[in-house]
């Protein structure tokens, strides 16, 4: 009996040992700062899976941090406010997401390094939505099917929304690098349309009669301008007047016809021969007939002699759409000395029309919808904000802006359809309260409700 006593003593002397010393580094650890929980670390994702070393978590292989980093200045006094991830509103109890801290303290997301923003303790929310359906909202604290609690959406979250369905967001610089974003800013560039058109050797027996037509009118004209009788000069004026008329049906200018009056008969440019130059008729469509004007220079190729440029310029354009092309003719001399151009010959024209230093939108920047246009501005410190615009030509890679975005502004060129996706789900997110599904009285609302009673 001696002996089982001694046992038993010796037994709890030792847990009392053991017991002793852990208080011991218990006592120890906090006096010097060194809590045992700030030595642990969780998985952002799992609060629940806690390790005394870094690494991976082993359900999603997302990088642990420190659980001081969580749990610093969690003192609850009144200076102290929250600070909530922009991207990352976990409202779950001891979730990193949500980092208490003293006010105007530097605070980033552990998960997106994104930097979060001010929630002064007494703010009051302007709704709560449902954690898994941004569209379902409430008024009031409320729980869905699942027991978790609504998302509250605060005032400093609703930011304005300058595009229908899309919202601004925060990128951090892993974001971006991660799925490549790159912007540009917009500049005064000097901008030029090339339109290329087929075209062929003019052969226009029609309008060389017309010509002629006009030269005896004016010819006739002149004959009888001294004539006593007025009806002589009379008929010749009106000669001369329907056969102008007909020249600016077919196109020429008034310039043109004036001194087609005074030219020997230009046979080469219209039915052949003579040498010099020749006309080339290019097919301009409908909505490109604002950038082709006499004057501009073009450049002449044709499968009839590969590699060769041939230049030449505009010199006049129909005033009348054809209605089986909806086109234009465009006429354009082409100086020909050696006589290399047959009549009826195709060819291809390529017509350059300057716009003049314009300001320049890049073409990788423009998400066109179809019914508006829209490109993502990088405000800088990640913030990204959807902007409407609107373009005019498309010129050589970039765009002549006439509105939405300003000078010296950095557009989004890359990654676009992928920012596009994140603006639309962030704009679902904050949509406003509606009674479809929304109120504490919804269907949803009372079944979830019964189904917790």
């Amino acid at each position: 009996m001696t002996k089982k006593r001694y046992l038993l003593a010796a037994a709890v002397g030792t847990v009392l040992s053991i017991g002793g010393y852990a208080a011991y580094r218990s006592w120890r650890d906090v006096s010097s700062g060194q809590s045992a929980h700030a030595a642990k670390y969780h998985c952002p994702m799992h609060p629940a899976y806690v390790a005394e070393k870094p690494g991976d978590c082993p359900i999603c292989n997302m990088k642990l941090v420190l659980m001081e980093d969580s749990s610093a200045g969690r003192g609850g006094s009144p200076e102290e406010g929250r600070k909530i991830c922009i991207l990352h509103k976990c409202k779950m109890p001891n979730c990193i997401m949500e980092l208490p801290h003293k006010v105007g303290e530097t605070v980033t997301c552990p998960v997106c390094g994104t930097k979060v923003f001010d929630a002064p303790a007494d703010a009051r929310p302007l709704y709560y939505r449902h954690p898994m359906r941004p569209d379902v909202s409430s008024p009031a604290p409320k729980k869905d099917e699942m027991g978790m609690d609504y998302i509250p959406v605060y005032s400093e979250e609703k930011s304005g929304v300058p595009v229908e369905g899309q919202a601004a967001m925060v990128l951090s610089e892993e974001s971006r690098q991660m799925i490549g974003m790159k912007s540009e800013p917009v500049e005064r560039r000097d901008l030029a349309v090339v339109v290329r058109a087929s075209g062929k050797v003019a052969y226009d027996p029609e309008l060389y009669n017309t010509l002629s037509e006009y030269k005896e009118a004016v010819r006739a004209r002149e004959k009888v301008k001294d004539s006593p009788y007025p009806d002589a000069l009379e008929r010749a004026d009106a000669l001369v007047r329907a056969s102008t008329l007909r020249l600016r049906q077919l196109g020429l200018t008034d310039a043109q016809i004036e001194a087609s009056a005074h030219e020997a008969a230009a046979t080469n440019l219209l039915i052949g021969g003579g040498g010099g130059s020749v006309w080339v008729y290019a097919q301009i469509y409908e909505y490109e007939i604002g950038l082709v004007k006499a004057g501009q220079s073009a450049e002449i190729t044709t499968p009839a002699y590969p590699g060769r440029v041939f230049r030449g310029v505009v010199k006049s354009v129909d005033s009348i759409l054809s209605a089986e092309t909806r086109s234009l003719k465009a006429r354009i001399e082409v100086p020909d000395p050696k006589g290399l151009f047959k009549l009826e010959m195709y060819v291809d024209a390529a017509i350059r029309s300057n716009l003049g230093r314009r300001l320049a939108l890049p073409e990788s920047a423009l998400l066109d919808t179809g019914e508006r246009q829209i490109v993502f501005v990088d405000l800088g410190a990640g913030r990204i904000e959807p902007r409407e615009v609107i373009v005019g030509q498309k010129a050589e890679g970039y765009y002549d802006l006439l509105s939405g975005a300003s000078q010296g502004e950095k557009v989004v060129t890359s990654a676009n359809f992928l920012i596009d996706s994140e603006s639309k789900l962030k704009a679902a997110a904050k949509r406003p309260p509606s009674s479809k599904g929304g109120g504490s009285s919804s269907p949803e609302g009372g079944a979830a409700s019964g189904r917790r009673r």
